[in-house]
């Protein structure tokens, strides 16, 4: 069997692609808010008709007591592998809308981009790999590998059902590797394969200095202010430089090898106009780059701080509590558990004798995920970019976290090639979030040679070999 059929049918039908993206879009599947529970149910419902109608077979929701996933599957290639394609339908809330130049849930194309939100992040890249299994089963009447579709609801909050999802139903879900429509591009000149990417763990930070909140007049001066008091707790987070300042946390970072050096560098990268675009300023450790630093080194940021009064005018208040919610990027081989408690223990020890501080868990930790260089998933995307693009690919890591590749690797042995579409500019998790439209077209052609490329390799290819 040849891609080429499918690819061309693909490109006739990129309008009808587009319009079925367009109708994704529009559902509002936010998993964090509950606000959006009927979005959440809707994009379900289309999701099941969707691979209904594509011709899946054992179409079903699997529930772990969260947002439940979308199954499909199409197993009708004896003797050769069986592939998991892993998508999410669920998005990031649009806040704030008022700096969105469109409204959020309605797409609308500018300059040969899709705007809405979960268009980079992730329905673009899902709706190509759907699309393709689709073609396939048009065009061909069969896939030239066994297909498992899993479009998981929770990957925004991070995956905090996802491990009891296995559990029951670990069976279904067996495969020989994963394909991840989630994980994009790293360069729009340069074709790169993602071969890891950091973990993550996150926590709320709740500070007491009285049992409520105070008249500034009366105590003004005279007693501990919880927000002066959290700000300095995060102001110990970090040195002077940016660079992290717990030392129990970086202790654990292994130091980086060469082939890690080499392959960070091996992509053209301009420090400066990475910077200068966001309007930034540069941070962080010294003696790494800027692309080292996001990829292969952990981050500590506070993603939100607030306490006492934020509303119109002036409310002259010591705030009796402050809280703030932080998050830390964990670097290959950081155990998410253990870099939690260092940073808990290190907030303990900076806080001054007698505030009172409380520590909330907001969702599971992940480790970061590792793809070997020579695995039958690298081999296969490396030739279908090389075809592709006529260039070399280069080996790159995430600076984000995509859960499900360490835990489906802790879980159920699977690998996980990320073989998004999106690329780093298109304000993921932002207002004004958008998809380059010419990514689209690139996308339905590598995706059905990546298939069948990968259709070459014997199921035992996938596993780890003995001794």
């Amino acid at each position: 069997m040849s891609a080429e059929p499918v690819v061309d049918y693909l490109q006739r039908r990129h309008d009808d692609v587009m319009a079925r993206l367009d109708a994704f879009l529009r559902l509002p599947s936010v998993s964090t808010d509950p606000a959006y529970a009927q979005g959440m149910a809707d994009t379900r419902a289309f999701l099941l008709d969707w691979l209904t109608g594509i011709g899946l077979a054992d179409v079903q929701l699997l529930d772990g007591g969260g947002q439940p996933a979308v199954y499909g599957a199409w197993l009708g290639a004896p003797g050769a592998p069986t592939i998991i394609v892993y998508g999410h339908y669920d998005v990031q809330p649009p806040d704030p809308l008022a700096l969105w130049q469109s409204p959020p849930f309605e797409p609308t194309i500018r300059d040969g981009r899709l705007y809405a939100r979960g268009a980079s992040d992730v329905k673009g890249s899902t709706t190509i790999a759907i699309e393709t299994v689709a073609a396939f089963l048009a065009v061909e009447g069969r896939c030239p590998v066994n297909i498992k579709l899993f479009i998981e609801g929770e990957e925004e909050t991070g995956s905090p059902s996802l491990h009891e999802i296995v559990r029951r139903y670990g069976d279904l879900l067996k495969a020989d590797a994963m394909i991840s429509a989630d994980g994009g591009r790293a360069s729009p000149t340069v074709p790169t394969i993602n071969v890891g990417a950091r973990g993550l763990t996150k926590l709320e930070l709740v500070v007491r200095t009285a049992d409520k909140e105070l008249h500034s007049g009366r105590y003004g001066g005279s007693v501990r202010n919880a927000l002066h008091e959290l700000s300095a707790i995060v102001a110990s987070l970090h040195d002077a430089e940016g660079a992290i300042a717990v030392p129990a946390l970086m202790d654990a970072v292994r130091p980086l090898s060469e082939r890690d050096r080499s392959d960070t560098a091996a992509l053209p990268f301009d420090e400066a106009a990475f910077i200068a675009d966001i309007g930034g300023l540069d941070a962080g450790e010294a003696g790494y780059s800027i692309r080292e630093r996001l990829t292969l080194r952990p981050a500590i940021d506070v993603n939100g701080l607030w306490g006492g009064y934020t509303g119109a005018g002036s409310k002259t208040v010591i705030p009796d509590e402050a809280r703030a919610k932080i998050t830390i990027r964990l670097a290959p081989g950081q155990d998410p558990d253990q870099a939690a408690q260092s940073l808990k223990d290190h907030i303990l020890a900076a806080a001054r004798p007698g505030v009172r501080i409380r520590f909330e868990a907001i969702g599971g930790g992940s480790p970061a995920s590792t793809l070997a260089a020579d695995h039958p998933l690298v081999q296969a995307a490396t030739a279908v970019l090389r075809q592709t693009s006529g260039q070399e690919p280069v080996h790159v890591r995430l600076g984000a976290t995509v859960p499900i590749t360490a835990i489906f690797k802790e879980t159920l042995g699977l690998d996980t090639l990320m073989f998004g579409f999106n690329l780093p500019d298109e304000d993921v998790h932002a207002p004004n979030e958008f998809f380059h439209i010419p990514s689209v077209a690139l996308g339905l052609r590598a995706w059905p040679m990546l298939l069948q490329e990968l259709a070459s390799f014997a199921p035992s290819a996938f596993r780890p070999q003995a001794g």
